[in-house]
């Protein structure tokens, strides 16, 4: 018996890493968002259905029902209101030039602000990685009408809902649906690409690898500082690295939030780097 809670731990990260994988697949697959933010949002219901299946038979002390809830649900649950969300944004989106197209992305903006605005005091709690409201926040069928809750979760099923949780999913959830509206913002502002008439054809290298390992690169590449003596923007490195290697990084600030958050490792390209570069040299040294 002592060995069940961490047995269904595992269970759980098997259930986010393979959703976390197909989720990633999808984004190199499927260049249509519409199309991609649908195939996620089964992906994720599905991952969700058997969390609540084992969540349901599974006893909790109170400390481990507040780190599911407050963690790893949020955590799955966050995928579902961000795809939900860029597949009404896309589906909404006007037709129109790029006057249009900023004031639309400007007023998606403007509603998470509204949102963090409403939300202040519980935002400020959870950033501040805040525990003494854990117990009534993350405990399910203990409400407190007062602690300003959504309409939703009195129709919930209260076996797999507290609170909070799903607040906390949409905390996590806005922060990518504002890297992707800047991204799109930045990128109706983008100066047109240089000519690269002059190029080199014999020398021009194409990148053919994924581009969540590119990307994990060129955050490293960022944060060692090693062009331009670290002043180099991060922006700035983006466009250098799709221009050299002829590729197209689409939304990297959102990939980068998936990485930060992905269980199965968040340096998978770099340190596959290391294993196959020390296993080259060994190699070398038995010749």
């Amino acid at each position: 018996m002592k060995n069940k809670p961490i047995k269904t731990r595992e269970e759980y990260s098997k259930i986010l890493i393979n959703a976390d994988e197909q989720l990633q697949f999808l984004s190199l697959e499927i260049e249509d968002l519409t199309k991609r933010s649908e195939a996620s949002i089964n992906i994720v219901l599905n991952a969700l259905t058997q969390l609540k299946t084992l969540v349901v038979k599974s006893k909790f002390t109170q400390s481990e029902e507040i780190k599911f809830f407050k963690e790893t649900k949020p955590q799955l649950l966050s995928k579902l209101v961000y795809h939900n969300k860029i597949y009404k944004i896309e589906m909404k989106r006007p037709q129109g030039g790029d006057k249009v197209l900023k004031k639309y992305y400007n007023n998606e903006l403007d509603k998470l602000k509204r949102y963090f605005d409403n939300e202040l005091e519980f935002y400020r709690y959870y950033r501040s990685n805040s525990s003494y409201l854990d117990h009534k926040y993350f405990v399910r069928n203990k409400h407190d009408i007062k602690l300003s809750l959504d309409t939703f979760y009195f129709e919930a099923d209260h076996r797999f809902t507290t609170t909070h949780d799903y607040k906390v999913a949409k905390i996590i959830a806005n922060d990518l649906v504002q890297v992707y509206l800047e991204d799109e913002l930045s990128n109706l502002e983008r100066k047109a690409p240089n000519d690269k008439s002059q190029a080199n054809h014999k020398l021009s290298q194409n990148w053919t690898g994924s581009k969540v390992a590119l990307i994990e690169l060129l955050y490293a590449f960022q944060s060692q500082g090693v062009f331009n003596n670290g002043k180099s923007e991060l922006k700035d490195l983006a466009e250098f690295i799709e221009t050299t290697f002829n590729i197209d990084l689409g939304q990297y600030h959102r990939t980068f939030l998936e990485i930060r958050i992905r269980q199965s490792g968040r340096t998978k390209f770099i340190d596959s780097l290391k294993e196959t570069l020390i296993k080259r040299m060994d190699n070398a040294d038995e010749v």
